[in-house]
């Protein structure tokens, strides 16, 4: 029997579908959810969500956020979430350029602006290491929805 999983980021539904094991970046490590886990919250980093189902794996990039874990359901709300084979490579490195440059300049006025940017170094990072990573041994299209891209 598997497990419902949604990811879902702040603009649109990521993924949805069933899974054999669900493999995520939490806070305190890594951690495999397998169908009728105890119930969890948790926080989780910047990393990838592995979706193992029927021999096959759906990967995504996630940038933050936290995760429900029902017996049956797990729900993941992200910071911001992609699936790899989604990722636009040349856009990732326009806006680690960007990052880079702007750090280079100094240390933007507020903390929060150096924050922002340094999020947006760390994220453009993440999506350019997991198309290098599992680009080439991708799995059979998404059952993901795309509605607002």
């Amino acid at each position: 029997m598997p497990i419902r999983c949604e990811i879902v980021s702040q603009d649109r539904m990521v993924f949805e579908g069933d899974a054999e094991i669900v493999i995520l970046p939490g806070t305190e490590g890594e951690m495999g959810i397998l169908p009728d886990h105890a119930p969890l919250l948790t926080t989780l980093k910047f990393g990838i969500i592995r979706v193992r189902l029927e021999g096959r794996e759906e990967i995504f990039t996630v940038a933050g956020g936290v995760a429900e874990i029902q017996p049956d359901i797990i729900t993941i709300l992200a910071d911001a979430a992609e699936n790899v084979q989604e990722i636009d490579v040349s856009r990732a490195e326009a806006a680690r350029k960007r990052a880079e440059e702007m750090l280079e300049k100094g240390v933007p006025a507020g903390a929060d602006a150096y924050l922002a940017v340094e999020a947006a170094l760390r994220r453009s990072n993440l999506r350019l290491d997991a198309a290098r990573r599992f680009r080439h041994g991708a799995s059979k299209p998404s059952r993901h929805t795309d509605e607002t891209r």
